[in-house]
């Protein structure tokens, strides 16, 4: 005889495990490169006014006047060195939101950062992206 209780045990352990594999695979994403090792060189873009005040993906609310970035892999809170390879001007800036979403992008800056390295009338540069340890 079945019970009928089999059918919602069953579905109850199916969500448990994804719940808790879900869990594994976020936890893991978050911390896939180490910050104090990190040195790439790619292009920079920046996003500015359009999205000021909007959730970052930290949570956090984006401010343009802030010097904070979006990477696709740093883990939120990481402080990196950006350096504009045309002019060596470097700012310092606090990952808190996920991006760039266009392709070929290593970085976005928010609007202070990307005018402390003299990037807002080209709207992108070529730049170094070092971590920093805390």
């Amino acid at each position: 005889m079945i019970s009928g209780n089999s059918g919602a045990s069953d579905l109850l352990r199916r969500a448990i495990t994804s719940l808790t594999l879900f869990s594994l695979l976020a936890g893991c994403a978050s911390h896939d490169i180490d910050p104090r090792g990190y040195d790439q060189t790619g292009t920079a873009s920046y996003y500015g006014s359009r999205h000021h005040g909007k959730r970052t993906a930290s949570g956090e609310p984006f401010n343009q006047h802030g010097l904070t970035a979006a990477h696709r892999s740093l883990p939120f809170g990481s402080r990196v060195l950006v350096t504009n390879l045309s002019n060596q001007r470097s700012v310092v800036v606090r990952i808190n939101d996920r991006g760039p979403h266009t392709r070929g992008r290593l970085i976005d800056l928010s609007r202070a950062a990307a005018e402390k390295i003299g990037m807002l009338r080209s709207g992108t540069a070529r730049v170094r992206v070092q971590g920093l340890s805390d």
